[in-house]
């Protein structure tokens, strides 16, 4: 295995895809030499960082302190998400190789796991960024989101998909991804935590639905040519189109030695693949700070923060409170403005569908939308603690948690908020493509 090639495929899959795919797609393979060569070394990378992350440095538990997995468990979860993490890249590549005559592509077992296993470096290579407390969700989001992109620009060169059907054909895929890496996770939770991860979220029929009318349009206008105006499958043409925009800034930049500029050129690219219109500058500490109130519930503030994080070129910011009458009685506050991210949580709360409904003996948890707005409630009516957070202007989240009489105290602290003040930011520090 010669690993300066293996880092020089995977910069350039990642930095210059359209001159790569068609070199990916030319070279002679067999699947096992696509895994020996390539995959089983990247996919090692998750495995490697959540091992990492959970055994040597913990996670952070409010008020508890670092908890940490013993090495057993933590080694034995990392091998089997590596395992699984290679089963599911070819069970993926199965059904792109299956959905090939349907997207009047070729069909290929061997170019469908290039497909694959080339789109996942996205994944594997921001996975890295993990292993810093908090950045965990930046790393998924970006890969998945540059993943699509990876997917989108190969598939007219590895499955020889007529480039105005690409779109169709990488919605479809990116479905059965979804739902294999949702199984994958399943799995790998029943396992870490002897079946607790049966209690993950569970998602209604609606969202079942959208799922189902997103592959129904792309199909649809996969067939016809293009895609209606106002619907779906148009959104999606129009974040390729961006995306295309994007990557041609990101070959200039690379061509021309700037380091400076091929930065810049990444950052818009992220901000292309994560559907926020543009690279985002989220809010300074001191700016989102400002929005934490001195009193929440009828408690004083005792305890806040602020920070801004940032890797890849995307950055989320967070101000964090405590209130408590210095007795029992404790609420926290968590104001979040999500930057780069904010396509993402734009897909949330408009035509993804996404809802929860959940009850226990003890509570319940659900996810809806209520006037534009998505909502996430929790409530333990032994304990009787639970959290409510909103969604404002599809770019910042509002989240309150902590002992009350009842989740609608939560839900009037939340209310005490600045909220149209957070929504009239929704623009702020965006930089369009």
């Amino acid at each position: 295995m010669d690993t300066t090639k293996l880092i020089a495929r995977a910069k350039a899959i990642l930095l210059t895809p359209k001159t790569e795919w068609p070199v990916i797609a030319a070279e002679p393979a067999t699947v096992g030499s696509i895994y020996t060569d390539y995959a089983v070394i990247m996919a090692a990378i998750p495995a490697v960082v959540h091992f990492l992350g959970s055994t040597l440095i913990g996670v952070s538990v409010p008020f508890l302190g670092t908890f940490r997995v013993g090495f057993g468990a933590g080694a034995a979860t990392a091998i089997l998400s590596y395992v699984l993490a290679l089963i599911s890249v070819f069970v993926v590549a199965l059904v792109v190789d299956v959905l090939a005559p349907s997207f009047s592509a070729q069909k290929s077992q061997v170019q469908a796991v290039k497909t694959v296993a080339y789109a996942y470096t996205a994944g594997w290579v921001a996975s890295i960024i993990g292993v810093i407390p908090g950045l965990g969700i930046i790393s998924a989001l970006v890969g998945l989101g540059y993943g699509i992109y990876l997917i989108n620009a190969g598939l007219p060169f590895t499955m020889k998909c007529p480039p105005e059907k690409s779109v169709g054909y990488t919605v479809v895929t990116i479905i059965v991804a979804i739902v294999a890496s949702f199984i994958v996770n399943w799995i790998i939770g029943m396992a870490a935590f002897g079946g607790l991860g049966a209690m993950g979220p569970r998602f209604s029929h609606s969202h079942d639905e959208a799922a189902a009318e997103v592959a129904a349009a792309a199909a649809a206008g996969a067939a016809a040519g293009g895609f209606a105006k106002g619907s779906n499958g148009e959104a999606l043409q129009n974040w390729a189109n961006n995306m295309e925009k994007a990557s041609k800034q990101v070959e200039s930049a690379q061509k021309s030695g700037d380091a400076s500029a091929q930065a810049n050129a990444v950052g818009q690219m992220l901000g292309a693949a994560l559907g926020s219109g543009g690279k985002v500058e989220s809010l300074a500490p001191d700016r989102i700070k400002s929005f934490v109130p001195e009193s929440l519930g009828g408690l004083k503030r005792t305890e806040v923060s602020a920070e801004r994080n940032a890797a890849m070129g995307v950055q989320i910011s967070k101000a964090a409170a405590t209130y408590s009458d210095g007795a029992d009685h404790r609420l926290n506050l968590e104001i979040s403005d999500t930057g780069s991210l904010k396509g993402l949580v734009g897909f949330a709360t408009g035509w993804a569908g996404v809802e929860q409904d959940k009850e226990t003996d003890s509570g319940y948890e659900k996810t809806y939308k209520s006037n534009g707005q998505l909502i996430h409630e929790k409530w333990d009516k032994q304990s009787n603690s639970g959290e409510y957070s909103v969604v404002v202007g599809e770019r910042f989240t509002i989240q309150v948690s902590g002992n009350a009489s009842s989740i609608d105290d939560l839900k009037r602290a939340a209310a005490s908020v600045d909220a149209n003040g957070l929504a009239a930011l929704k623009g702020e520090g965006i930089r369009p493509n």
